[in-house]
This record gives structure tokens, C-alpha cells and sequence, in this order.
């Protein structure tokens, strides 16, 4: 009777093992979801393939998934195109052209003799 037991509790095992490696590999494709990864089919796939290449490819898989967020991009730059960042700095930019041609404007040149090396 326990070596029926021992048995079921070893296919039981098994068959966890063998379930738990797939949702395993699934984390980066759930995280692609979650963050809504534009690259989410690719993740999967690669996921799968990862399965056969003895994990080799799983960190990069994470670290592929983990970088994209919906509300800052790929993070590379201050934000997302079109966020009006573009026309921030454009105003910020002419505002102080603005300031340096006053400021300009109020200096007298400096007389011959005087301010020369």
C-alpha cells in the first residue's frame, strides 16, 4: 500500500515540477501584460524557447519585460512623445533669448580705452 502511495506522491511532484517551470517562464509575458509591452507576443515566444535553451534566455526575458512601462515609455527620455515637453522647452528657450537680448540691450558697448587688454 505505501509503494502506491509513494508512487502518487512522486508522479504528484512531477507533474508540479513540470507545471510550475512553465508558469515560471511565463513571468516576463505576465509582466509584458500587465505594463501592456508592446513587444508582449515576442516576450511569450521567447519564453517558450527559453524552455529549450536551459533558461539561458530568462534573465534577459525579465529585464526585456521590466523595461517598458505604459506612462514613461522605455524611460530613455523625460517623457512620453507628445507630452508638451517639446513646447516647455520651447518656451523656456525663447523666454530667455528674450532675457539675453534685454540684458544686452541695457549694456553700453565699452568705450575705446576702456575694458581693452
Amino acid at each position: 500500500m505505501l509503494d502506491y502511495f509513494a508512487l502518487g506522491v512522486l508522479i504528484f511532484v512531477g507533474i508540479t515540477l513540470f507545471y510550475g517551470i512553465i508558469v515560471l517562464h511565463d513571468i516576463p509575458y505576465e509582466i509584458a501584460v500587465h505594463r501592456n509591452h508592446p513587444h508582449q507576443d515576442a516576450i511569450h515566444a521567447a519564453g517558450w524557447v527559453s524552455l529549450f535553451t536551459l533558461h539561458a534566455l530568462w534573465p534577459f526575458l525579465w529585464i526585456w519585460a521590466m523595461l517598458y512601462r505604459e506612462d514613461r515609455g522605455w524611460g530613455f527620455t523625460g517623457g512620453t512623445p507628445g507630452s508638451g515637453q517639446e513646447a516647455d522647452l520651447a518656451q523656456q528657450l525663447a523666454e530667455l533669448r528674450q532675457r539675453v537680448e534685454q540684458l544686452e540691450g541695457r549694456a553700453t558697448p565699452p568705450q575705446r580705452g576702456q575694458g581693452e587688454v
